[in-house]
């Protein structure tokens, strides 16, 4: 069969292949990524990882430290966990990026280790970021960071894969920035809720890799779990301009992995030569499970929110409503890199913020920032009155200086407007590019020059259905079960939160037994799920089951009531991987879901329907009420996880 760029790559980084096994979309396997990223959330990894019995990393290559969320925390105790995770580093030998050098993301292309055709994954949701250059980077929770720092593994389902075709070409003064937003308002309805995105079309090529690092950042907030461009000339074009800028340099700051002739270990000519000679690009024939069409000459500097990306308005619409600001950022991964910094300095040059506005400032890196202050970018910047801060996450995340405070309203060329992110729940904010933040930063309301007319957005959707003509019978690993039956129990809500699973009342609550957790599982959602459910029981649950914190008791309080199996229309990606690291085994079956919410309608929250439902896992189907429907293949990473009983058991046998 053919296959994706996604496929493709995520085959190369596929251990333990049964041969001539081909990697297609809904595969568990176990992957070796070439990296793995943590940030200040080391610290809590780092406990992790020895309570598994690990006292060495499985290749000290592999992980990479960024200091970058809380930088502006100068207390005593932020700065003792610094110290810490840098003294771990050094011990164990770790590339180690210091406060102040710049945000994890941005690091990771900066330096090469996000690089075309290469797997990296980071325990942070944002690594989405790495496609903007052709890599596959796709987040992790923090139990895979620390499977992944002893034994250089953990699992991964390839996800369903969408193809985003991007015809024509932006217009001048429209950015990546109002691409990804326009897609993120415009295609609303989960259209790519946990599917990974190529970006292809002739519109790529007309998009610099600032643009496309945007674009493939803010997928995140579309609902993706990856979003990866195609590897062309731009891309390595950008790789030799950058391995000039290193050599300009020099490798001073380059962490311990360097050869030690004055040549940078990942940017440097001979790599990006093989690079050119041996370029990853998807199969002709290769499925997609939907296709998405955008003509960017139809896209318009526009503006996102308030409080959700699900909403956008033009700016031609928006400055007629005089919506005034207190606050104005440009700051974080998504949008603070050179051309950002540059593109904002040329609408506010000579002018001045508005009076009442603060506009605050930081780089996506130290080497952004000493950039930016060459070419003047930033010294027009601060003439005008903007705020620099440190190079981190800061505002961003809603931590240090420069917070949203109740009543105001503030305009951001982040990636999240949430309500109480960046600051109190009581605000607004909304999102935008950086000429529209600063030129609103300048008018101290939502206003941005735009000299043509309103257009239409053009956009359109297929849906491919998937043949299942092709499906293999799956391997069992000893000790997994061929199949599994029992009576269903039936929960139509879609959405169905981690909160109405497991109240959050009980997260932290840390000596609740597993007792207690079956006796409060769904209490929020329907009381009589505990006194309906019974041991032995298989749940049949609406779409994007789990979605909201990524509390594990959600899953873990479900396995200890018993449920051999949780079946979904579709599952919440964390909460899919809190289950597996957990031992609680799921699969996603719309079709069977669909006929369900059919025959048992919405009158009971939960439904005790006294139907057996069985599972054959070596066939990939179900059988129910004389039907048969089809599933993914549970591989062998997923098996492996439930004989283990999660991955924590998995790792420490590995590291035994």
């Amino acid at each position: 069969m053919s296959q994706t760029l996604i496929e493709k790559i995520a085959q190369r980084y596929a251990a333990g292949l049964k041969k001539n096994h081909e990697v297609h979309s809904g595969d568990y396997i176990t992957i070796k990524p070439a990296y793995v990223m943590t940030h200040d959330n080391t610290g809590a990894v780092i406990p992790k990882f020895k309570s598994i019995g690990a006292s060495k990393f499985f290749n000290p290559r592999q992980a990479v430290f960024t200091l970058d969320h809380n930088v502006q925390d100068k207390s005593e105790k932020n700065l003792h966990k610094y110290k810490d995770i840098e003294k771990f580093a050094k011990e164990m030998g770790i590339d180690f990026y210091p406060a102040g050098r710049g945000i994890g993301h941005q690091i990771m292309c900066e330096e090469g280790y996000a690089y075309p055709g290469k797997m990296v994954v980071a325990s942070d949701s944002h690594s989405n970021m790495y496609g903007g250059l052709g890599c596959l980077g796709t987040p992790i929770v923090r139990t895979d960071a620390a499977s992944i720092w002893a034994t250089g593994k953990t699992w991964w389902q390839v996800p369903p894969i969408a193809k985003v075709i991007l015809k024509e070409k932006l217009r001048p003064g429209v950015t990546g920035k109002d691409l990804i937003i326009a897609l993120c308002g415009y295609f609303n309805n989960d259209e790519v809720l946990n599917h990974a995105i190529e970006f292809s079309g002739e519109g790529a090529h007309n998009l610099t890799i600032d643009e496309r690092f945007t674009i493939a950042n803010m997928t995140t907030e579309w609902g993706a779990l990856a979003g990866v461009f195609q590897i062309d000339e731009i891309t390595i074009n950008w790789l030799k301009n950058r391995a000039k800028q290193i050599s300009a340099r020099g490798l001073a700051g380059v962490p311990s992995d360097s050869d030690g002739n004055g040549v940078h270990p990942r940017l440097n000519t001979n790599r990006i030569h093989k690079l050119e000679n041996n370029i990853c690009k998807a199969d002709e024939e290769a499925f997609y499970s939907k296709e998405l069409i955008i003509d960017l000459s139809s896209i318009q500097p526009v503006v996102s929110g308030p409080n959700t990306v699900k909403t956008i308005t033009s700016l031609s619409e928006i400055k007629s409503k005089e919506i005034k600001i207190n606050k104005a950022y440009l700051v974080s991964c998504v949008n603070s890199r050179v051309s950002d910094l540059a593109e904002a300095a040329a609408v506010i040059r000579g002018k001045r913020v508005a009076e009442g506005v603060k506009f605050y400032i930081a780089a996506a890196s130290s080497e952004v920032q000493s950039e930016s202050e060459r070419r003047g970018d930033w010294q027009a910047l601060l003439q005008a009155g903007a705020i620099a801060l440190p190079s981190g996450c800061g505002p961003c995340i809603g931590l240090g200086m420069g917070l949203l405070e109740e009543g105001e309203v503030g305009i951001s060329a982040t990636n999240r407007n949430f309500k109480g992110r960046m600051g109190s729940p009581n605000a607004t904010a909304y999102l935008a590019s950086p000429a529209v933040v600063a030129a609103s930063a300048v008018a101290g309301k939502i206003d941005y020059s735009w000299e043509y007319c309103p257009c239409k957005i053009f956009g359109e959707i297929k849906i491919n259905k998937k043949s299942n003509d092709n499906i293999s019978k799956v391997d069992i690993i000893k000790g997994f079960p061929k199949e599994i039956g029992g009576e269903l129990i039936f929960c139509y809500q879609d959405n169905l939160n981690t909160d109405g699973i497991y109240p959050g009342k009980y997260t932290y609550v840390d000596d609740f037994t597993p007792e207690q957790q079956a006796k409060v599982v769904m209490e929020n959602y329907d009381p009589n799920f505990k006194i309906l459910a019974e041991e032995g029981n298989i749940l049949a649950a609406g779409y994007n089951f789990g979605t909201g914190s990524s509390r594990e008791q959600a899953a873990t309080a479900i396995k200890y009531k018993g449920i051999k199996l949780v079946i979904a229309g579709s599952l919440n990606e964390t909460y899919k991987r809190n289950a597996l690291n957990n031992g609680l085994l799921l699969v996603e079956c719309p079709d069977l879901i669909n006929d369900l919410k059919k025959r048992f309608g919405k009158e009971n929250l939960t439904v005790k329907t006294g139907l057996f439902i069985q599972i054959d896992f070596i066939n990939s189907k179900i059988h129910f009420n004389n039907k048969n429907y089809y599933i993914d293949p549970v591989g062998e990473a997923a098996q492996e996880l439930i004989v283990a009983g999660g991955l924590e058991n998995w790792i420490s046998g590995l590291v035994e």
